[in-house]
């Protein structure tokens, strides 16, 4: 009960506050006016009227602008607004009324500019001078708070700054910038004392616990500076959310969280037309093949979240399909959906799941993808990357299915590997069949994805968890990264946008070098590369590029809509020699012949280049394979 009370009593206690500022702003308005001198007995008249009126007058536009409402200790300007603006108003009313009631009578015209002018300081200044003493307590009483030094004292630092000294449980110690401009200027009583190479320095001067980055726009080599610094001071380093889709950065000490190996991407966030996803699969049965794994599972979530009428789930793994089945049970209760365990080579079991559910739309992202493990077993990679493919791409013709989108890769252009060859293969059917069939014949393609199964970033966090060394193949070496977030968005875009037979590469931003990767996220671990964990360098494993392309030369790119969504044109291909060519491959699957395997991926793919990688050298044969010699 006194918990329900205590508001009512504090908002009775402000209005009964600015209530009371109403006499005194009149009768120090009058005593203005002559002077401090005894009031004319004319005017006493007009002194009373004034005080009469004006307490209803006022009370009501006091409350219609919700003065009562606000929290003094975070008194803002809108507040201040808010208070000028009763103050007109109720003095245009209030004049309005003694002027038809009296005719002005005993009141001095210059009261009415005295007046407002007094109460608006009676309401004001109580509030501010509380925020103030309040601000101050917390500036002055930094026990038991984190010390923390903020980078940036842009608009998001100031931000920041504001919600960290509200929360109570930091101590802001003092701002850094790179701008040089920046220095010596203070904001809320926190100077900025230089900059990002000063932070050592100013830890040292100030024992600040956390470093702060509140900085939306830093580049990646400052981000990159702050981390390292951080590192060899042994300070936790957080930072804000990215800023969302609509490009709005959320200010909110709550959410603070430590800089994640994303946030050095330096990619503007992916804008991406919600309401064509949305047009596109609610509604509708979508079918997920390879639903299990990370990018199928980010297709389920974001497919789910734009309320399709019926999800299908296929996979061939039980417990990845049990995850993904029980999370959008909890997530989305209200989407009806459907996990099916199946392997997408089975014909029968394909032709029951689409005759039963009649999918409009599928995703296939079943496939084999890592590439060392795939040089080893050509068969099998062969197999559910392009026979795979094929039968989920004829079930879907057969079933009247409107649109198939093929998840690709950046490894199949110029294929060095098995795997990328695989993937090209399955590209060159879909682009071609899409003008022999009715349903519309999609491919995305693009590089690697941060977090997904089996990429490095999983692999160094457990070695550096282990205390190292993290492994990485050739100093040079880079590759292509996103999220797996903005990769699948990006996926339901080309689906709602593509008409059929496009290939569609998502714009990946520049190559990230894998060691500057492992150093980055050593730093993260808030510990030092070469020193605290060691990087060792192994050698290219086999069928692995020191550079990815995404498109190849004769797939002249065109842009699209979205400037983050690129068109490659596809290479026609005859029909009837590519189904030759694939029942022969076909027949060298099943003849575990690996070596003619090969050549017959070769005569499909003539820039599958099995005997040397994209730089020249001579890529090492895996044990028992075979090499072509062209």
């Amino acid at each position: 009960m006194r918990g329900l009370l205590q508001p009512i009593l504090m908002r009775a206690a402000v209005m009964l506050h600015d209530l009371a500022w109403l006499p005194v702003s009149i009768y120090l308005a009058f005593a203005l006016r002559f002077n401090l001198e005894p009031l004319p007995s004319t005017s006493l008249d007009g002194l009373k009227w004034m005080i009469v009126l004006a307490l209803p007058i006022f009370a009501a536009t006091f409350w219609s602008f919700g003065l009562h409402r606000g929290t003094w200790r975070f008194v803002s300007v809108p507040d201040l607004v808010r208070i000028v603006k009763s103050v007109l108003l109720g003095v245009l009313a209030m004049t309005l009324a003694i002027f038809i009631l009296r005719r002005l009578e005993g009141v001095p015209r210059s009261v009415f500019v005295l007046f407002p002018l007094i109460l608006a300081q009676g309401l004001s200044v109580p509030r501010l001078l509380t925020r103030w003493v309040m601000d101050r307590r917390i500036s002055l009483g930094g026990a038991g708070r984190t010390k923390t030094l903020i980078v940036g004292a842009g608009t998001a630092g100031e931000a920041m700054l504001r919600n960290i000294v509200r929360s109570g449980r930091f101590f802001p110690v003092a701002l850094v910038d790179p701008n040089p401009a920046m220095l010596g200027r203070e904001i809320h009583g926190v100077r900025v004392l230089g900059g990002i190479e000063s932070i050592p320095a100013i830890v040292q001067r100030t024992g600040a616990d956390l470093v702060v980055l509140a900085l939306p726009e830093i580049s990646v080599d400052n981000l990159n500076r702050v981390l390292e610094l951080s590192a060899e001071l042994g300070l936790p380093c957080q930072t804000l959310p990215r800023a969302d889709q609509t490009g709005r950065l959320v200010v909110d000490v709550n959410q603070l969280r430590p800089v994640r190996i994303e946030d050095l991407l330096s990619r503007d966030p992916v804008v991406l037309d919600r309401d064509g996803q949305a047009q596109l699969i609610a509604g509708k049965c979508v079918l997920v093949t390879g639903g299990g794994g990370s990018i199928g599972s980010e297709l389920c979530r974001q497919t789910a979240a734009l309320r399709p009428g019926r999800l299908i789930i296929l996979d061939h793994g039980e417990f990845a399909l049990y995850q993904i089945e029980q999370e959008i049970a909890q997530r989305y209760p209200d989407v009806h959906f459907e996990a099916v365990l199946c392997d997408v080579k089975d014909r029968a079991a394909l032709d029951d799941v689409f005759t039963r559910t009649r999918p409009q739309i599928v995703f296939h992202a079943a496939a084999y993808k890592h590439v060392p493990l795939l040089e080893n077993n050509a068969r099998p990679a062969v197999m559910n990357n392009v026979f795979g493919t094929i039968e989920v791409a004829r079930a879907a013709d057969r079933h009247g299915c409107a649109k198939f989108v093929l998840v690709s890769t950046d490894k199949a252009v110029n294929p060095t590997n098995v795997m990328g060859a695989s993937k090209r293969i399955a590209e060159i059917f879909c682009q071609n069949f899409n003008g022999h069939s009715l349903t519309r014949f999609i491919t995305t393609r693009f590089g690697n994805v941060l977090g997904s199964n089996g990429s490095v970033v999983p692999i160094f966090e457990a070695q550096i968890a282990r205390g190292g060394p993290v492994t990485v193949t050739h100093p040079d070496i880079e590759r292509f990264f996103m999220t797996i977030p903005e990769a699948v968005g990006l996926i339901l875009q080309s689906a709602a946008v593509g008409t059929g037979g496009e290939i569609f590469v998502l714009e990946m931003g520049s190559p990230v070098r894998i060691k500057e990767l492992a150093e980055q996220m050593i730093r993260l671990a808030g510990l030092r590369p070469y020193k605290d964990i060691p990087i060792v360098f192994t050698g290219l494993r086999p069928g692995e590029k020191l550079f990815e392309e995404i498109f190849h030369p004769s797939e002249g790119l065109i842009g699209t809509g979205n400037r983050k969504l690129l068109l490659a044109a596809f290479r026609k291909v005859d029909w009837d020699g590519l189904a030759r060519s694939l029942d022969e491959l076909q027949r060298r699957v099943w003849s575990v012949e690996t070596g003619k395997l090969l050549e017959q991926i070769k005569s499909i793919v003539p820039e599958f280049n099995v005997g040397v990688d994209l730089n020249g050298k001579e890529k090492p044969a895996p044990p028992g394979h075979m090499r072509v010699v062209t």
